[in-house]
Formats: structure tokens, C-alpha cells, sequence
């Protein structure tokens, strides 16, 4: 006990209590289109889940937010999202990805094509096309929406357009799947659709994940099936009807490593009421939170098992304190 008479009481709670988080792993937000980490709606959003997680994220933005979000390629995109997260010191061990609509393609875009970067451990998918979608969302107004507007009337699949209309990327035309498919330049490669010219890399990289979650909308207008958002889409060929993820030849033939993932209980299709990204606080603790915390939970002991034992530290810290 005289040794512990010569430690201030600082040093015992630091002692004590900081193993327990020192392992916890970071998250980044990637926003949706149309919209800036600087927004309210995207500041408020990362906030909350900071807060809610008492996990340290950050929103990573792509040049100056809205603009760029419409006109830069998504393949570029995805880079400098990659670029930047590999010269994060803070995701060196690791992180999570929690994407909102247009973000989830390029997190999904870092996750298989950044090469060296930081491990992605869980990926939270909050209305995200990754089936594509068969129609460019709405832009509403503004000098920029009058371009794009401009753009979406033009051929699609020309080279122009995918130069310079980014959801020109993962529009996919179930009447022009061969276009789509010759001329798309981000989402064919995205999914490995591209017979003869799938990559195993591509699929090894996304079937680690620890945890896949695909949240979606039950009132999404935005997304053209809402069911995109867990990997579900219009048979080849046709407008209906709706197939199921487990219908699609993506899962089916496993080209990205889906079905993988699914047989081993790691993709998680969740539906919540709201239109597109309208998620309520209860939602977000419910179905996103407890991914942000997963790798401290399982791994380290830091959630609901954690905090009995920091309570039994709280108490014998307590004690020493009663003895000093």
C-alpha cells in the first residue's frame, strides 16, 4: 500500500481504466450526392454517431463537396478517398466505412480497388445502389442541377457523359445492358460483372469484411428499385419485377463475394421506415451503432462484458482509494 500512497489519484484511473479503450477503431462517413461534410444534415449525422459510439470519426470529403460529388468520376472519387484515408495516422489499425447513398460506391470502391490501404473492418450501408439504379437521382436546382440536368438529357453511356456526370457510373438500364456493360465505367468493375474480366482480388478484398449492413428504405423514391440498397434488381432485360439480392446472378455466381459473405452471417439486410437516408436517432443506435463498436465488443471486451469489468476496476479503485 506505500507504493500506492506515492501515485496520484490521476495516474490510478488512467492506469486502470484506459486499457479498456485503447483499442477502440475509428470510422469515416462518406455522403451521398448532392451534399458536403460541411452540411448540416452530414455534420449532425456524424456527430450523432460519435456520439452515440463514443467512437472517433470523421466525414472524408471529395474536393469541395456538392460539385464534385455530381461532375467527378466516381473512379476518381474513389481514389482520392483512398489517398486520403492511407495518410490518415488515425485508421493505421483499421476502421469502418458508413456510407450514405451515392458514398456507398465509393467506399465500396476503397474497399476493393485501394490498393494498401488501411483494413475496412465493417461496412455500413445506408441506402446505397449497389446494383445501380434505372434512374439519375433528381437534382432540383441551381447552376450546377442545370448541367446535370443537360447531361442526363444526352447518351448516357456515351464517353463524355461518364467523364463528367458521376451517377452516369451506376445507371443501369435493364433494356441497354450490353451499353451498360461495354461502355459503364465504374459499377460493371465494381461488381465484377464483366464476363472474362473478373477480378479475384475484387472479391477476396469485400468478402473479409467483418460485418456487411445494408440498410434500406421502405419509402425510397430516390432509388430506382429501393431495393438496390441490398444488392436486389430487375432481371436482364426488363423493368419487373424486382428481384431479391439471391436472385441476381451477382449472388448466385458469387462475383464479388456476396454470397460468401451471406452464408457465413455476415451481411445483414435491415428495412427502416423513411424515405431516402431519412433514419431516425433510435435506428441509428439500433442498426448502425453496434457496428462501430463491434470490433472493441468481440475483440477487445469494450462493450456490454467491458464496461462489468470497468465497473468491477470503478469498485476496486474505490477500495484502494478507501485504503490509501
Amino acid at each position: 500500500m506505500k507504493l500506492l500512497r506515492l501515485l496520484p489519484l490521476s495516474f490510478l484511473f488512467i492506469f486502470f481504466i484506459f486499457p479498456i479503450f485503447s483499442h477502440s477503431i475509428p470510422f469515416i462517413v462518406l455522403h451521398g450526392i448532392s451534399d458536403e461534410c460541411s452540411s448540416h444534415g452530414v455534420k449532425s449525422f456524424t456527430e450523432n454517431l460519435i456520439s452515440f459510439s463514443a467512437v472517433q470519426g470523421f466525414c472524408v470529403e471529395v474536393g469541395n463537396g456538392s460539385w464534385d460529388s455530381w461532375f467527378i468520376p466516381l473512379q476518381e472519387q474513389t481514389d482520392i478517398v483512398c489517398q486520403k484515408v492511407k495518410k490518415m495516422k488515425e485508421l493505421k489499425g483499421g476502421y469502418n466505412i458508413v456510407g450514405l447513398s451515392q458514398g456507398n460506391l465509393i467506399g465500396r470502391g476503397v474497399v476493393e480497388f485501394c490498393e494498401g490501404g488501411p483494413p475496412v473492418k465493417n461496412f455500413i450501408s445506408l441506402a446505397g445502389p449497389h446494383a445501380g439504379t434505372a434512374s439519375v437521382p433528381l437534382c432540383g436546382t441551381g447552376v450546377f442541377c442545370v448541367i446535370a440536368d443537360n447531361l442526363i438529357k444526352g447518351e448516357i453511356y456515351s464517353s463524355y457523359i461518364q467523364e463528367h456526370l458521376a451517377p452516369s457510373g451506376y445507371l443501369k438500364l435493364p433494356n441497354a445492358l450490353p451499353k451498360y456493360l461495354e461502355n459503364c465505367r465504374y459499377l460493371p468493375k465494381l461488381n465484377n460483372e464483366k464476363p472474362g474480366q473478373r477480378n479475384s482480388t475484387y472479391k477476396e478484398r469485400f468478402s473479409s469484411l467483418k460485418n456487411l449492413v445494408l440498410i434500406m428504405f421502405e419509402q425510397d423514391t430516390v432509388l430506382i428499385p429501393r431495393e438496390t440498397s441490398w444488392f436486389g434488381y430487375y432481371p436482364d432485360g426488363s423493368f419487373k419485377p424486382t428481384l431479391p439480392a439471391q436472385k441476381t446472378k451477382l449472388y448466385t455466381e458469387d462475383w464479388i463475394g456476396l454470397r460468401t459473405l451471406d452464408k457465413a452471417g455476415r451481411v445483414h439486410f435491415i428495412s427502416v421506415p423513411g424515405k431516402h437516408l431519412g433514419i431516425s436517432d433510435t435506428d441509428m443506435k439500433k442498426h448502425v451503432v453496434p457496428y462501430l463498436i463491434d470490433q472493441t465488443s468481440r475483440e477487445d471486451g469494450t462493450t456490454e462484458a467491458g464496461f462489468r469489468r470497468m465497473g468491477g476496476v470503478n469498485r476496486r479503485f474505490i477500495q484502494i482509494n478507501k485504503m490509501v
